[in-house]
């Protein structure tokens, strides 16, 4: 078993069919949205209003699939996966590439999702 104790990674494809990311204002690197299952994504698409194309699936076990995705994603300024954002909380685990491999988790905590007045 992998160490993100998933059996796929969901991704969120924009109309592009480019893998959604998010980077933090002033920082160097993004990190992929990653889900765990297809209803985490799903949710977090309802809360965030974020518009999506699709939702992939890649499977975690699926190593030759999962370097090629890895090693495209790093041609963007990606170095990382979000996984299990939770759009109100700013709860997630990030999980850093290691060569073209998924490597150390730690957890992460954003800004709560809050609304902006004018």
């Amino acid at each position: 078993m992998n160490s993100i104790d998933c059996k796929e990674l969901y991704f969120l494809l924009d109309a592009d069919g480019a893998v959604v990311a998010y980077q933090e204002k002033e920082q160097s690197w993004a990190g992929a949205l990653a889900f765990s299952s297809e209803a985490l994504a799903r949710n977090f698409l309802q809360v965030s209003h974020l518009e999506v194309a699709e939702i992939v699936a890649v499977e975690t076990e699926d190593q030759p699939n999962l370097r090629t995705l890895i090693a495209a994603l790093k041609r963007r300024p990606i170095r990382y996966l979000l996984l299990d954002l939770d759009y109100q909380s700013g709860v997630c685990r990030q999980v850093d590439f290691e060569g073209d491999g998924l490597g150390a988790i730690r957890q992460r905590q954003f800004a709560a999702a809050r609304a902006h007045g004018g």
